[in-house]
């Protein structure tokens, strides 16, 4: 269990951080999603990840039930990999896998390398588990209950099918339960044909990950799990009747108990996806049918990448909450321009606009975001994705205050309504240009962060310092403006306060690219999330 899990974990922070982005261009057609859930399954080890994924996705609107439908058909026959290759005998290699994996843990410093040798080393004590579980086997089998047990799961199928469920649900890992058939194979503690009744309990067993997963999820999240539970109940409907007729079929494919096992494993999933292949709709339909509405379907989240679930792999929980900050940032983004917008123009649809995105979108998000953040630095993260974690709560602090600047100044539009508070036409002007440049600069840099863009981020910097020089030039208008008695002194107050606002908005601003600036040489551009059109600023 142990080198399975390392083998998964380091294979999940080889790929993790891609694994969404090879999602989004596979999810068209039956046949390129069921590769791809097959090599997916296979490299990374881990069929869990791929449904965490896929739900986050599902959650977020970027894929459909129908289309993670054909991923599952194809991640159920990549789980048949590792028991194809535990069945071979690699003798004291398995031993140089073990050293050379913990060598490069503990002697190197570079990130990949030492992803290299989790992988490794896992790889190499699923070997000598296997050694381990054959020869602990002996005294097992000395123990008459247990091969009484061994030879009623020989006997009675159901007997097996239950008994692979059970473990399966227990160690949430089909793979480790198929590799222990394998292992009795390889001692001949079991028959093939109990071995083939503990594959097929496994296959229904592994349905909990994606069940656990989907709990709290979105409805569609929800008949995702369903539709992957369908599948796997299915094949081995289909199969249980014939059981002995497959094992004699099965029995011909290799000369050895163990390869046949794992034959058992590899057709069973690859026929049940062939004959499912064609249905992928009407499974879709069927879940949805069998899946019922619940209250909490119709209040939206405020959040719509992050779940809980995605913090047991923390590569996807941080790209995630990447792209959850990202949205975020677009969104206080569009209230600047709209609070501007609202003072200049005296729009009450545009203050109430503000102030309901301040209150039912912002801040919602502010706080399970940072919960969430909160959580994942507490898991087993490298330094360089601790280092993320930390950037990602200074940033949506900057981007929460922008938020409440957008609010504030929405509250001086109200004002200026409620007190028939009058500008000069050279004050519009000035509020105009400098909110223009406020926004401008804010959205550029938002930009350099989902982006990477070390360009955009210089510009932001260029542009803060502009913003300076144009705000004092401003101020020192204004003050000339109030000595020459043009100004209302209501409307001198709100004036000021407005710039003060812009300007603190362009600091923050500048915060996001010297952040973007310091960490660009370690990331990756974030794709997925399209800035939103409009937002009320007339350009």
């Amino acid at each position: 269990m142990f080198g399975i899990r390392l083998l998964s974990s380091g294979m999940e922070k080889l790929a993790g951080e891609n694994i969404q982005r090879w999602l989004s261009k596979v999810v068209d057609g039956r046949l390129r999603s069921a590769a791809f859930g097959t090599v997916a399954t296979a490299f990374l080890q881990s069929s869990g990840l791929l449904m965490v994924t896929m739900i986050g996705l599902i959650n977020a609107n970027l894929m459909t039930v129908q289309q993670s439908i054909g991923i599952m058909l194809g991640q159920e026959i990549g789980t048949t990999v590792t028991a194809q290759i535990v069945v071979f005998d690699i003798g004291a290699f398995r031993l140089l896998l073990v050293i050379f994996g913990f060598a490069f843990l503990e002697y190197f410093d570079n990130r990949d390398w030492k992803k290299y040798g989790e992988i490794m080393m896992g790889l190499g004590l699923i070997f000598v588990g296997m050694t381990y579980m054959k020869n602990s086997l002996d005294d097992l089998l000395k123990i008459p209950y247990f091969a009484q047990l061994l030879v009623t799961m020989g006997q009675r199928p159901m007997v097996g099918i239950l008994a692979g469920l059970i473990v399966t649900a227990i160690t949430q890992s089909s793979t480790a339960v198929t590799s222990m058939a394998v292992a009795m194979g390889m001692n001949d503690a079991i028959t093939l044909q109990g071995a083939i009744g503990i594959i097929l309990g496994a296959n229904i067993g592994s349905c909990v990950t994606g069940l656990v997963a989907s709990l709290g999820q979105s409805r569609t999240a929800r008949q995702a799990s369903i539709a992957q539970i369908l599948i796997n109940v299915f094949g081995v409907l289909l199969f249980m009747p014939f059981i002995q007729q497959y094992s004699n079929l099965v029995a011909s494919t290799a000369d050895n108990l163990p390869r046949q096992i794992a034959n058992a494993h590899t057709i069973f999933n690859v026929v049940v996806s062939l004959i499912l292949m064609p249905f992928v709709r009407q499974i879709a339909i069927v879940s949805e049918w069998l899946t019922p509405r619940s209250r909490k379907d119709e209040k939206p989240k405020a959040t719509i990448y992050i779940d809980e679930n995605q913090l047991s792999v923390p590569s996807v929980g941080l790209r995630e909450a990447t792209r959850e900050l990202i949205r975020v940032g677009y969104i206080t983004a569009e209230m600047v321009a709209d609070a501007c917008q609202a003072l200049i123009d005296l729009n009450p649809e545009l203050i109430q606009r503000v102030m309901a995105r301040e209150q039912d979108q912002v801040d919602e998000i502010d706080k399970e975001l940072t919960r969430f953040i909160n959580r994942l630095i507490n898991r087993d993260l490298d330094r360089a994705q601790q280092a993320r974690c930390f950037q990602l709560k200074n940033l949506l602090v900057d981007i929460e205050r922008i938020g409440d600047m957008a609010e504030d100044i929405a509250g001086f539009a109200q004002e200026r309504i409620d007190n028939n508070v009058s500008f000069t036409s050279a004050a519009v002007e000035d509020l105009q240009a400098l909110g223009r440049q406020a926004h401008e600069t804010y959205v550029l840099a938002i930009e350099s962060f989902a982006e990477s863009d070390a360009e955009k981020a210089l510009r932001v910097c260029r542009l803060e310092s502009d913003f300076d020089r144009r705000y004092e030039r401003t101020r020192q208008a204004h003050i000339r403006r109030l000595e020459a008695g043009g100004c209302q002194a209501q409307a001198d107050v709100i004036f000021t306060e407005t710039l003060r606002m812009l300007e603190r908005i362009s600091d923050h601003a500048d915060n996001l690219a010297v952040s973007v600036s310091r960490s660009l040489s370690e990331r990756r551009p974030v794709r997925g999330i399209r800035r939103p059109r409009g937002g009320g600023w007339n350009r």
